[in-house]
């Protein structure tokens, strides 16, 4: 299983694509429990070299971005399962798109991302 490394230093573009998702800070901090999440580990286990899917937190580890590229008019489906199997958060984008997943609460999740039927890419989030 292969690591992939946090860089924490994409703070200014990633403050942007947070204030676009209508998170802001007020008076320092972040609103809905945001500040207890202290960190997001993501792994692989599985990814594509025709596609390239991105998962990372934000620069305060509060938030789990989910941007792809790869082929014009592809359609990326992002599946977050807890630990028991359960889906937990689903959402898709199309090619060269990024979105915001909120609100995901302290735990270990399973990720899967397909295009077309296939599954392109799988791993593991933990959020402490």
């Amino acid at each position: 299983m292969k690591t992939v490394p946090l860089f924490l230093g994409l703070a200014l573009c990633l403050q942007t694509s947070v204030n676009a998702a209508g998170i802001q800070p007020v008076g320092g901090h972040y609103p809905f429990g945001y500040d207890t999440i202290h960190s997001i580990e993501i792994s692989k286990s599985l990814s594509s070299k025709k596609h390239k899917i991105r998962l990372y937190p934000d620069a305060r580890q509060q938030v789990l971005f989910f941007s792809a590229s790869g082929e014009n008019g592809k359609v990326y489906q992002l599946y977050l399962f807890d630990v028991d199997g359960r889906l937990v958060s689903q959402t898709q984008i199309r090619n060269r798109e990024t979105t915001v997943l909120t609100n995901i609460s302290e735990g270990n999740y399973l990720f899967e991302v397909f295009t077309d039927d296939e599954r392109i890419e799988n791993g593991q989030v933990r959020v402490r």
